[in-house]
């Protein structure tokens, strides 16, 4: 029989220090926690898995949002940042996003080096196989070296790794990503503590040599010098920027992939997990979109230390010789060597309908988890669910109210309310179009949403508050400039020339709502040129979306009037007369906490919340 001895006390322990965990445990330390940071292997800490890059369509959101309320993604990705773009630059400022290529090596020994220098932050080699509990709150954990931490609020951040398998044809093996060993001992216990447990499935592509490849057929794909970083600390970008290449599947490639589709685990039974949609295989690409005659391959550089190049698009499980068959019918990589093979990965998770919008589980106290545990996918959604669990923790532990951002004020909140008000059955990815308030919540504007919220709990320290007053008075200063009437003497040759008749005087705002692009004005009136990047994108778009903002307001003061009604915790929805059956089931499940978020919920519709309307009135 093992002999447990008390390792440590801490007031929090995370376990887990991939994207999640590492969020959650600066968090927890920055707020004065004794704080543990358990890992399976400190080699694997802040680890890219998957692709080598931070940001995307949506995810690029989620990263300002992280630096605004004083996290760390942002800054590591712009210090370790190989190239960066805006994506969507031909659509509207709502759903224009950052994406950087980083160095995969450096990123992790950056975070690795901010951790190890953190006060009130231990990093342990352990694997946590259950959560100690008493009176239905947390208490601390065991590992399976026989070891017990002691702590009063413990954060789940285990990533892919709970009883992962990598899978490519009909060879298996029950190990995490890159080699790394799995978790395989807590799944039980969290069925003890009576979580739902489900099976999601992921994939990443192969590495190659870069040597083998002929990049001279492809189309090079630059990086650009005149967007704002992800920090709002950063100064600058690198004004040297590594080239991707971009390349495409064929005729010859789908066929290859049709002829074998009876190998692919996807296809033949093997892979049991659910798999993200959003991010699908090369092989479910062909089967599913027989009428496209070719898909997008981007080869993107691991590192600067390395000559492995990511092959983003081809992500397989197929046997590694039809891989080799597949990936050198592509032009550019016919005599590709591979470094590491692609593969599929399959691991446990959660129900994220067992949680509070806090992230804390709904049956214990100071229980809570993060990241791909929860059901996501990528590396930013984890991230912001690790700072927000750890912001929650800390705040549990101080006795104060939680802090919950509501679908309007972040993409973080967004987030975070779908996932535990809607749930998912597949990884969940954050995509623009799951916002409402889009034109609201855009990168140029991150801090001004939300660093005095991260300064009110203690995340955002001097330097980085001065930063953000700093340019609040820019701003303010610009705008005051930017409203102010012209006379049409001044003006009238340079506005009439975008068409149209100038009746009166006009302000730059008014130039730009009339469609006048901002950069133009500047070069015809030589303004603004001393203000950065990012505040001329902020005056640009509140002036030439104004009236969207506007009726936008008053949609969220609508929509508030419903987050304000909150609902009694101890409701039986079950014997509430009037309500659907389906509505019964879906809000005692879930257990809403205010007529907002209960309308939210699948399954229930206008006249059931009529319904709880009017028993609330009582």
């Amino acid at each position: 029989m093992k002999t447990f001895y008390v390792e440590d006390n801490f007031d929090a322990i995370v376990c887990g220090a991939g994207h999640a965990g590492v969020e959650a445990a600066l968090a927890l330390s920055k707020l004065g926690k004794k704080t543990a940071l358990l890992t399976l292997n400190p080699d694997s800490i802040s680890f890219m898995a998957c692709n080598p890059s931070i940001g995307g369509t949506a995810k690029g959101h989620l990263v300002r949002e992280i630096d605004a309320l004083g996290g760390l993604m942002g800054i590591a990705a712009d210090k370790t940042m190989l190239q960066i773009k805006m994506l969507n630059r031909g659509k509207g400022a709502a759903v224009q996003s950052l994406r950087a290529q980083t160095d995969k090596n450096y990123y992790h020994r950056y975070i690795k080096g901010v951790l190890e220098k953190t006060d009130n932050l231990r990093i342990l080699s352990a694997e946590v196989v259950e959560v100690l509990t008493e009176n239905g709150e947390a208490c601390g954990v065991k590992t399976s070296y026989g070891s017990i931490l002691t702590a009063k609020a413990v954060i789940l951040c285990t990533g892919v790794y709970l009883k992962s398998r990598i899978i490519a044809g009909d060879w298996s093996k029950n190990t995490g990503p890159n080699g790394f060993e799995a978790a395989n001992g807590l799944t039980d216990n969290l069925i003890k503590l009576g979580f739902s447990i489900r099976r999601f499935k992921t994939g990443t592509p192969a590495r190659l040599d870069k040597r083998t490849i002929d990049f001279s057929v492809m189309e090079r794909q630059d990086g650009e010098t005149n967007v704002y970083p992800f920090s709002f600390l950063s100064e600058q970008l690198p004004e040297k920027q590594t080239p991707c290449y971009l390349t495409y599947t064929n005729e010859t490639t789908h066929q290859i992939i049709k002829d074998n589709l009876h190998r692919s685990p996807l296809y033949n039974g093997t892979i049991s997990g659910t798999g993200p949609r959003y991010c699908p295989s090369i092989e479910t690409k062909v089967d599913r979109f027989k009428d496209k005659e070719r898909h997008q391959v981007f080869l993107e550089p691991e590192g600067a230390d390395t000559d492995e190049i990511y092959a983003q698009g081809l992500s397989t499980s197929l046997p590694h010789d039809v891989q080799k068959a597949l990936y050198r019918s592509v032009k550019g990589l016919e005599r590709c060597e591979f470094v590491r093979y692609a593969y599929a990965i399959e691991y446990d998770c959660i129900d994220s309908l067992d949680l509070l919008p806090t992230l804390q589980y709904k049956k214990i106290k100071g229980l809570y988890t993060a990241g791909q545990l929860n059901g996501t996918s990528g590396y930013e959604e984890a991230a912001a669910q690790g700072l927000m669990a750890g912001i929650n923790a800390a705040l549990y532990l101080d006795g104060k109210p939680p802090f919950v951002l509501s679908r309007d004020q972040a993409y973080i909140g967004v987030l975070i309310d779908d996932l535990v008000t809607k749930g998912t059955d597949e990884p969940y990815r954050m995509m623009t179009s799951r916002a409402e308030y889009r034109i609201f919540l855009r990168q140029d504007n991150a801090d001004i949403r939300l660093t005095q919220l991260g300064r009110d709990i203690g995340l955002v320290d001097d330097y980085r508050y001065k930063v953000f007053t700093d340019k609040l008075k820019r701003i303010e200063d610009a705008k005051k400039e930017f409203e102010i009437l012209r006379s049409p003497k001044e003006v009238r040759s340079f506005v009439t020339k975008y068409g149209g008749e100038l009746n009166g005087g006009i302000s730059y705002a008014g130039m730009v709502k009339r469609g006048i692009p901002l950069a133009d004005i500047i070069a015809e009136f030589g303004v603004f040129k001393d203000l950065g990047y990012d505040v001329l994108e902020t005056l640009e778009t509140d002036a030439k979306y104004s009236g969207y903002l506007e009726r936008g307001l008053l949609e969220i003061n609508r929509a508030k009037r419903l987050e304000d009604k909150k609902i009694p915790a101890d409701i039986d929805y079950l014997s509430l007369e009037g309500l659907r059956l389906e509505a019964r089931e879906k809000l005692d499940k879930i257990r809403p906490l205010n007529l907002g978020q209960a309308g939210r919920i699948s399954g229930v519709n206008p006249a059931d919340i009529a319904v709880l309307m009017v028993y609330l009135n009582k």
